[in-house]
């Protein structure tokens, strides 16, 4: 168990080398969400990720001999960039080993810092064994991402900043891969605010501490955008923490996640990789212990790879009914492309793609077939259009 002192302690270790990141209310967030919403925003980090907090109380730590030999970490990504950065600037050398699956922005960003990067396996867990290895062989110092005091202390300055800023909060909301976070930020609640309800966060498919905490086997795996949380081998130190404190952890889904992402996109000009996006996406997902209070969230990393995040907007305007994708059957005779675009065009509706098909699409060679992409102001809006063309054509949605 670390405790208060432990971070109190790693705040002044830290100063300086770490940013303090602005905590704001986020209106639109918090009129989206029906609670007084606000966001720490610790992708402003240098590395775009909390972990800088962890890696450089732990690196901080080292004795002279261990400095010497050099660490080792294993992440998939924000850990990485972390240690890499502050073994940098101590002048010490840096080993990270990453899952294969491992965006390519983390990658490059990592290596940039000028750590030594190891591509190794399809999991955290088989990188982590590499790391280990590595280790062994070659005598550098294991930098846990999660399971060791002086990361958990590290991290849970960003709770302290967070009480210290607002300290009525009624609530934290954590994301939770492997526990160090939520460990380190519950440490701090207790501490100076008891009534401040920590929750931990998880993706559905990597909720290894919702089934540690219940009693269950863990069983994770599969793809998920918040692939800084997907973690199997959760820290035991963090998990004696949750237990010892009572902390509940939320499972979202993936679609909430995404949603997450798109309305801190939409609602507070903010961008966050799936791990960043989980708190608002629990605040979203489970209204009834949130609504009307006073809850703190984070942007806990932003290193999203520009495709992923470009996919997920547009996914997401696909869910939310802003874009349709149509398919009508029309007959193949003059002025039907310009009656389509007519009825679109007087509803207000804006055309982005159009695909004629006349040979092999068609059940009929009298008939044509069109694919159309179409932008709407909402899903109101979208349905008129729909409506409109659907007393012409037969229609279906792609």
């Amino acid at each position: 168990m670390i405790t208060y002192d432990d971070v109190l302690a790693a705040a002044a270790r830290i100063q300086g080398a770490v940013l303090r990141s602005p905590f704001l209310r986020m209106d639109g967030l918090s009129r989206l969400t029906g609670a007084e919403l606000y966001v720490k925003l610790d992708h402003l980090q240098a590395t775009g990720a909390f972990k800088e907090r962890g890696a450089a109380n732990r690196i901080a730590l080292l004795t002279a001999d261990e400095r010497q030999r050099g660490v080792v970490a294993m992440s998939a990504g924000n850990h990485a960039q972390a240690v890499a950065r502050h073994a940098a600037l101590a002048g010490i050398k840096a080993t990270i080993v990453m899952p294969r699956h491992t965006p390519a922005t983390k990658v490059t960003r990592t290596a940039s810092w000028g750590a030594h990067v190891v591509l190794h396996g399809e999991t955290l867990a088989e990188a982590a064994a590499e790391a280990r290895r590595l280790e062994a062989e070659e005598g550098l110092f294991f930098i846990h991402p999660y399971d060791d005091p002086a990361v958990m202390a590290g991290q849970g300055t960003m709770a302290l900043e967070m009480l210290q800023d607002v300290p009525d909060l009624d609530a934290i909301v954590v994301a939770t891969g492997g526990g160090g976070l939520v460990a380190g930020s519950v440490t701090v609640a207790r501490h100076l605010r008891p009534d401040c309800q920590v929750y931990g966060v998880e993706v559905e498919h990597y909720a290894a501490f919702a089934q540690a905490l219940a009693g269950q086997e863990i069983k994770v795996g599969g793809p998920t955008i918040a692939e800084g949380i997907a973690v199997r081998d959760i820290g035991q130190r963090p998990l004696a923490v949750l237990k010892a404190l009572q902390v509940p952890v939320l499972v979202v889904s993936e679609h909430a996640v995404e949603s997450a992402i798109d309305s801190f996109a939409e609602n507070a000009k903010q961008v966050t990789e799936g791990a960043g996006a989980v708190g608002l996406a629990a605040v979203m997902s489970f209204p009834e212990h949130f609504r009307g209070k006073k809850v703190g969230i984070s942007i806990c990393g932003a290193n999203i790879d520009p495709r992923i995040l470009a996919n997920t907007l547009m996914r997401c305007l696909l869910r939310d009914g802003r874009l349709l994708r149509l398919v009508l059957e029309m007959p193949d005779r003059p002025g039907m492309l310009a009656e389509v675009s007519r009825r679109i065009g007087d509803l207000g509706g804006n055309i982005l793609e159009v695909a004629h098909h006349r040979l092999f699409s068609s059940p009929s060679v009298q008939d044509a077939q069109l694919e159309v992409m179409i932008e709407a102001r909402d899903a109101a809006h979208g349905e008129a259009i729909e409506a409109s063309l659907a007393e012409l054509f037969v229609l279906r949605r792609l």
